[in-house]
């Protein structure tokens, strides 16, 4: 789907986030009869750490409260990035989120690098880092 929908869409479902500016590409979950009920942007990590060619971010996930569209939209993000050449792929939820949506997609949480802080320092929220990956890839 156009990233300018999804940004769209986040903006409309999340009005309180600002939809990130730039990202690889969006899927969206849709009904029986079309209506959009979720996003997904994908796109190039924000820490540099992780910005390698490899590892792609899940940079939001927004849904309109459908009951199973984010777990679609992450079980089929997965697919498509492996497709594309990436070999992880990572996201966050803020650690009083469950994150189960992620686990059933195949995700786990990352332990934290020595170094590496759980809070955003752009706005000091925890987080808590999870990862998938596969064997082979683009390199």
């Amino acid at each position: 789907m156009p990233i300018q929908t999804a940004r769209a869409f986040i903006a409309w479902t999340q009005p309180h986030l600002a939809p990130p500016a730039g990202a690889a590409f969006a899927l969206g979950a849709q009904t029986g009869d079309g209506t959009l009920v979720g996003v997904v942007l994908v796109g190039w990590p924000t820490a540099w750490a992780f910005d390698d060619g490899d590892t792609a971010e899940v940079l939001a996930l927004a849904t309109d409260g459908t009951s199973d569209a984010s777990r679609a939209l992450l079980g089929a993000v997965w697919p498509l990035a492996r497709e594309m050449g990436y070999r992880r792929l990572i996201a966050y939820t803020c650690i009083e989120e469950s994150g189960t949506d992620l686990w059933d997609a195949g995700f786990r949480v990352v332990r934290r690098p020595l170094g590496w802080h759980a809070i955003s320092r752009a706005d000091d929220v925890a987080r808590v880092m999870w990862a998938i990956r596969a064997v082979g890839g683009r390199r």
